[in-house]
């Protein structure tokens, strides 16, 4: 059995339109900007679901049982380079920006957008940008808070 790494096999974009989150076109995510080269090998930080607990034991129940509750996505989080030049991602990524990120797993981020590629959709909405402290040994780094606005799609397909 072979495993899949993580690093090179996970692709990250910003898009600003998805008519259908559960079928986003190429085109789409072509207009998107692609942000994987730019971030941090732990830069995609808490893109998971959580599932509230839901109690419904009752007073004659010995056992504390629960049932499936909301689902929300909290403390998602982008951590990306700064770089020197026209920084697009720093300059798009700002305060009350709206859009889509989209996250395909298991396939080499260089693999280009295709029909039937399994990928999460989150519509989102950034947060205010925080620098992170300087350190010894580091690149200078920041990080936008990703509020999920919108239910996700996390088994969309692209189209």
């Amino acid at each position: 059995m072979a495993f899949i790494p993580v690093d090179s096999f996970t692709r990250v974009a910003w898009v600003s339109a998805i008519a259908n989150i559960a079928l986003p076109t190429t085109t789409e995510l072509n207009a998107g900007i692609l942000l994987t080269a730019t971030m941090a090998p732990d830069g995609l930080k808490s893109f998971q679901p959580d599932t509230a607990d839901v109690p419904n034991a009752t007073l004659a129940s010995r056992f504390d049982s629960v049932d499936t509750g909301r689902v929300s996505v909290k403390g998602a989080t982008l951590r990306l380079y700064k770089t020197t030049a026209t920084d697009t991602i720093y300059n798009t990524l700002v305060y009350g920006t709206a859009g889509f990120v989209v996250v395909r797993r298991d396939i080499d981020q260089g693999t280009a957008w295709a029909s039937s590629q399994a990928v999460e959709v989150y519509p989102a909405k950034c947060g205010e940008t925080q620098r992170i402290d300087p350190a010894a040994n580091e690149e200078t780094m920041y990080e936008i808070p990703i509020k999920v606005t919108a239910q996700p799609n996390l088994r969309a397909a692209v189209a």
